[in-house]
């Protein structure tokens, strides 16, 4: 016997995997058949409904995947491999995108100098899906930022409109139109949270009445410092790192007026979104060391240090809120994705897309209980979309097989599995073919004969071990078409003598094979029908003896 075993993992999302029609489970009371679809072109054109788009598409897969493989860069994003790489977003976090848009930005800047790209399509093709789930997420975050603003109020007014375009949705974009796409949707956003940035550092001076300073050497420390802060700010948006303000050099001064032009610069790098609370901390410390300046240097000097602390306090806390605010909006984002029609359909999240709505909406941070409520929600949607990738793919690689080397191929949904592939390669007809289960993420291939288990003839036992054999090699293409398509999968062979008894599309049958037995069912049906009128027609008679023998048959 030839068989073997493999938990398939996901090495690289292949970009162009669509989200393929749900096979419904086998109901053998009622449509003993209706679990099972057959992936051969042939079998795809001889139904119809929904069994034969999805055999149809099946099939169009299986023709097509090796070569998509190889030319990523030029497919469109499948429904699937998006939704797939947005969940690995969402459970990656903001700092890893962040290095991914950087990585995206380098290969389209290595495009159009005609340089040779050192990463493979499909590396590409994450890097950018990645930085179109920041992208997106920075702008919902920013439009939830906007809209409380527009709630408090304040001294300033409304904040600026967010002027940015709709969300990158990446799914049916070519590599080359989701890049052009994503850097001007970068700078619209950057231009954006730039402006929103400056809004919220006018409305906070505003609070602090740090304005109200009439000294030209002070005014003209606060200023700069402003503007560094806000160069901070666009850069660490650019890039995702977060940048203190610098620690100073060389002792504090006594110099009363050196104090003040020294405070004003430590209150000017505040973080634009500074809670106002740690920001009128940094503020009264301020003013406490202006104060005592002339009087009591050293207790100025440590009203100083304390500035600075509630300054690096406010951007730490200012910095947490934009991630937890753009995580959220990650999170959110992946939890509301809904399957095309006809798809297989994710578990809901309800009670997790409110903790997140809550963030967007009021801007608070979630405890830990909460953060984890939520996280359980993205890994599971994540494990079942990656569950009915590597269903999906292991389903185009057999249908591959049936492709190159002929045969039939079908897959079918039996209970208790994920998928079950019955592959019956060319000149295997009638009596073996190849099955692949999929169960709890363990896929097993085995060589079957049709057949109960009982003693098998030399001829037969013989037949079952040159079946064997060529199993192995098959399970060797099948490896390789797997691995092209993005599964990392090491099958564990086992070698020994026979092969394992079963029935052909068992629970779930292969479509053309049905068509024939309901062909040939239907004859049954009319011969026993015939025999029946046949029966009706002969007389009555006893035909039985009787005991004393008086009549008979």
């Amino acid at each position: 016997m030839s068989s073997g075993l493999a938990f398939p993992t996901i090495q690289m999302v292949a970009p162009a995997v669509q989200f393929p029609p749900s096979l419904p489970p086998v109901d053998l009371q009622t449509l003993p058949h209706a679990g099972m679809l057959n992936l051969h072109d042939a079998a795809a054109g001889q139904v119809s409904g929904h069994l034969a788009g999805a055999g149809s598409h099946l099939a169009d897969a299986a023709g097509n995947a090796v070569h998509h493989a190889a030319d990523a860069a030029l497919q469109a994003l499948g429904s699937l491999s998006g939704v797939l790489l947005a969940g690995r977003a969402a459970v990656l976090g903001t700092r890893v995108l962040a290095a991914a848009a950087v990585r995206a930005a380098e290969d389209q800047r290595c495009l159009r100098q005609q340089q040779k790209l050192a990463a493979t399509a499909a590396e590409q093709w994450e890097a950018a899906a990645f930085a179109a789930a920041r992208i997106n997420a920075r702008g919902r975050a920013l439009r939830a930022r906007a809209a409380r603003a527009a709630r408090r109020g304040g001294p300033l007014g409304l904040p600026p409109d967010p002027d940015i375009p709709p969300p990158l949705a990446p799914v049916g974009e070519q590599l080359g139109e989701l890049r052009e796409q994503l850097a001007r949707a970068e700078e619209a956003v950057r231009r954006a949270e730039e402006r929103q940035a400056a809004w919220e550092q006018r409305r906070l001076a505003a609070q602090l009445r740090l304005d109200e300073e009439q000294d030209d050497d002070c005014t003209r420390a606060l200023r700069e410092s402003r503007e560094r802060a806000l160069r901070r700010f666009a850069d660490e948006r650019t890039a995702g790192v977060h940048t203190p303000p610098p620690r100073p050099a060389g002792p504090e001064p006594f110099d009363p007026e050196e104090v003040r032009r020294i405070g004003a610069e430590i209150l000017g790098g505040l973080d634009p979104y500074a809670p106002p609370e740690t920001a009128e901390l940094a503020a009264q410390a301020v003013r406490n060391a202006a104060r005592r300046a002339a009087a009591d240097p050293r207790r100025a000097r440590i009203h100083l240090t304390e500035a600075r602390k509630y300054v690096r306090d406010a951007g730490k806390e200012a910095h947490e809120m934009r991630e937890a605010q753009e995580r959220a909006a990650l999170q959110y984002d992946f939890l509301v994705y809904q399957t095309p029609k006809g798809a297989e359909d994710l578990p809901p999240a309800p009670e997790a897309v409110a903790l997140l709505r809550r963030t967007l909406d009021d801007g608070v941070l979630l405890t830990r209980t909460e953060l984890d409520q939520i996280e359980r929600a993205v890994t599971e949607r994540q494990q079942r979309l990656e569950a009915l990738y590597v269903r999906t793919q292991c389903a185009d690689a057999v249908a591959e097989l049936a492709r190159r080397y002929g045969g039939r191929a079908g897959a079918g949904r039996p209970d208790g599995q994920e998928i079950r592939l019955d592959w019956t390669p060319q000149g295997w007809d009638p009596g073996h073919w190849l099955r692949a289960s999929l169960v709890d993420g363990a896929l097993r291939v085995a060589t079957m004969y049709r057949g109960t288990p009982g003693k098998r003839t030399p001829e037969q036992r013989a037949l079952d071990d040159a079946r064997c054999a060529e199993a192995r090699q098959r399970f060797a293409e099948f490896e390789e078409i797997t691995g092209a398509l993005g599964l990392d999968l090491e099958l564990t062979v086992r070698h020994t003598e026979g092969a394992l008894p079963g029935v052909l599309g068992e629970d779930a049958i292969v479509l053309d094979t049905l068509i024939a037995e309901a062909a040939q069912a239907a004859e049954e049906a009319v011969g026993q029908a015939a025999e029946q009128q046949h029966r009706n027609a002969r007389p009555n008679r006893p035909r039985y003896r009787t005991v004393d023998g008086d009549q008979r048959p």
